[in-house]
């Protein structure tokens, strides 16, 4: 297992080295967010004009039916549906194109890195550096993905026994362990940016 992000001396870079497993999972992760992200009518046409889809505020105006994705796009205006519907016309199509983007990056970083279309060595590691600016957009994407995995397993503040008292072969068991991976991703590459 990975022992997570650390900075580098010289470049001020993040860097972790990943099992095959792991990175080959972050990758299907981010994979299945892009997908999730993508598929109501809130994403804007890939062969529109790029000066018309400025100016096309033709958003969705009410809240996902998809738990996580009404996880990850809350209304800003809780007591009032009008103004909620409202704002979310104006800014969910660029906030999930914004949280696509971020997924796709991991992807990206993990296949420049040399991450295999269909990896089968589990001896092979990938050793991953991102710069700054990337390290913050991955912080983003990993938040992302622990809300979705969270919301899918209906996780709870002070749960934590019964999440560790789960027989290993209750599904729920793994999905949680890669949950609290993805939560160990996350706090070592914030500590490897606050050096």
């Amino acid at each position: 297992m990975t022992t997570g992000f650390v900075r580098h001396r010289r470049s001020k870079r993040a860097i972790a080295t990943l099992t095959v497993f792991e990175a080959d999972l972050l990758r299907s992760l981010a994979g299945q967010l892009v997908e999730l992200l993508h598929n109501e009518s809130a994403v804007a046409a890939v062969d529109a004009d790029p000066l018309e889809a400025l100016l096309d505020f033709s958003g969705p105006t009410t809240a996902p039916s998809d738990p996580v994705l009404a996880r990850l796009f809350p209304d800003a205006y809780r007591e009032d549906d009008e103004s909620a519907g409202e704002f979310r016309r104006y800014t969910e199509s660029a906030l999930r194109d914004s949280k696509s983007q971020a997924a796709a990056s991991i992807i990206d970083v993990l296949e420049d890195a040399g991450l295999p279309d269909d990896p089968t060595d589990d001896d092979i590691t990938i050793d991953v550096e991102l710069e700054p600016q990337t390290a913050l957009v991955w912080l983003r994407s990993l938040t992302d993905l622990r809300l979705a995995l969270g919301t899918r397993l209906e996780i709870e503040d002070g749960q934590e026994d019964f999440w560790d008292s789960l027989p290993e072969d209750d599904p729920r068991a793994a999905t949680y362990s890669v949950y609290e991976w993805l939560g160990f991703l996350q706090e070592t590459l914030v500590r490897s940016l606050e050096r």
